[in-house]
């Protein structure tokens, strides 16, 4: 498949970019078929041969979302833009939803409190009015023996 991207050129920080036809499956800064324009990042000054790009896209070349973009401003392309990148999340993001996602994920656990009926406990000379979950209730018996 034949793609429309941006290729780099240029020296270290001073990027400029080269608006190439090629093939899908190739590096971007490799070999391409022909140019079609420039971008400069730094001016922002776009140069588009509109015919040769009109002329591609016809032949089946899609354009990258950054050139999608660059083409519907310029008006080659009618359409609406589309998202050509997502910022990227944070380290300590990931734990806050992986906490988040554990908290909404665990079902509540709810113990059901039994009670404790005053005539079992007369043996021991002490009622018990409040209601007790099994465990703590021989805790208590331990203790007092």
């Amino acid at each position: 498949m034949l793609r429309i991207r941006l290729s780099r050129v240029g020296k270290k920080n001073k990027a400029q970019f080269r608006i190439t036809v090629a093939d899908g499956h190739r590096a971007p800064t490799g070999k391409f078929i022909e140019i079609l324009g420039h971008y400069n990042p730094h001016t922002k000054e776009k140069f588009f041969k509109q015919e040769r790009i009109e002329y591609w896209i016809s032949k089946g070349a899609k354009p990258s979302a950054t050139i999608h973009n660059f083409l519907v401003d310029a008006g080659i392309i009618k359409g609406k833009k589309v998202t050509s990148w997502k910022p990227k999340k944070k380290k300590g993001d990931k734990k806050e939803e992986k906490v988040a996602e554990k908290k909404v994920a665990e079902p509540v656990k709810i113990e059901k409190k039994e009670e404790v009926k005053p005539e079992e406990n007369k043996s021991e000379g002490k009622e018990v009015v409040e209601s007790v979950s099994p465990k703590k209730e021989e805790i208590k018996a331990e203790g007092k023996k």
